[in-house]
């Protein structure tokens, strides 16, 4: 786990020159995730035949239309965990979940400001956030006292709007390119998983960056904590390296995850990627694909927790 101790250690010494040095306490809790070697975020899968290969949609009318989760089609497409490793997954991502939804709602830990945001990114392509972003989102959405919104806030390569078959449906880009005030609620459709509701990436624009740069979003933002006190906000983001919307988005949230892929991503590119993420921010890590059993048969990762806030109990 030597690359998340360090990118840790990184962030415990990113101080501002200004200020002087604070006591920190990191959060030492790990939790095995077992991922699958094709899960990735390259768009070089295969598509099943249909509407998309993690769901089929269901059309009425107005807010009434809902997306029918099929879970063979996503574990065939590589996002969930075969069936005999099904609740070993489901236990690691309640380890995972844990530690955001404390900092999120002050569950016997110092509450972040904005903490029931929560980002999954990467450093660079390929690292398995989507894989992460369905199977955190679907572990969210069991809690009985929370529900979950799922945003794809990955615009350019919007995979989790295909696999949940709503990539033909206007979404966040389209509510914030509106020219006449708009009911964010029209664009967020639920889901045959209780608990769990979607917000597609909308329809590509070449001005993405401005658009979720702009006031509007942050209106966005705004509107979806105070809608639901209790609910938590995924989004999935694109890798930090490789585009400018990423960046935007980490102003905008109280906690980032980044995903990093073991064995795959340079230590550099993890320290430059949480180098890009502003001081004050909750910053998560997460090792994906890391071998971790005695027989080498499972692919699995490590979760920890850094901090660039000042203030900052990590319980």
């Amino acid at each position: 786990m030597t690359i998340i101790e360090d990118a840790v250690k990184h962030l415990e010494n990113k101080k501002s020159p200004k200020k002087a040095p604070v006591e920190r306490k990191i959060d030492d809790t790990v939790a095995e995730v077992v991922l699958q070697p094709d899960a990735d975020d390259t768009g070089e899968y295969e598509m099943p035949a249909g509407i998309g290969a993690g769901a089929e949609r269901v059309e009425s009318t107005g807010r009434h239309r809902i997306v029918q989760v099929d879970s063979d089609a996503l574990r065939a497409a590589g996002f969930l965990a075969p069936e005999d490793d099904e609740r070993q997954l489901v236990d690691q991502y309640r380890n995972i979940k844990r530690p955001l939804l404390a900092h999120a709602f002050g569950k016997r830990a110092t509450r972040i400001p904005d903490g029931h945001l929560v980002l999954i990114t990467s450093a660079l392509s390929g690292e398995g956030k989507s894989f992460t972003c369905i199977n955190l989102a679907l572990s969210l959405a069991h809690e009985r006292d929370h529900k979950v919104l799922l945003v794809d806030a990955d615009v350019a390569k919007p995979h989790i709007s295909k696999l949940f078959g709503a990539d033909a449906e206007p979404g966040l880009l389209d509510l914030l390119d509106s020219d006449r005030p708009v009911d964010h609620r029209d664009f967020v459709v639920p889901t045959s998983v209780p608990g769990l509701s979607l917000l597609p990436a909308g329809k590509a624009r070449t001005y993405a960056t401005e658009l979720l740069a702009s006031n509007r979003m942050e209106e966005l933002m705004r509107a979806l904590g105070k809608e639901d006190p209790q609910r938590i906000v995924v989004f999935d983001s694109p890798p930090v390296l490789l585009t400018s919307e990423a960046r935007v988005l980490t102003r905008l949230v109280g906690q980032v995850v980044v995903v990093v892929l073991a064995g795959m991503t340079p230590q550099q590119a993890v320290l430059e990627a949480v180098d890009t993420i502003d001081e004050g921010k909750a910053v998560n890590l997460i090792l994906n694909q890391a071998r971790h059993s005695a027989d080498g048969g499972y692919y699995g990762g490590s979760y920890g927790y850094g901090s660039r806030r000042q203030e900052n109990d990590n319980e």
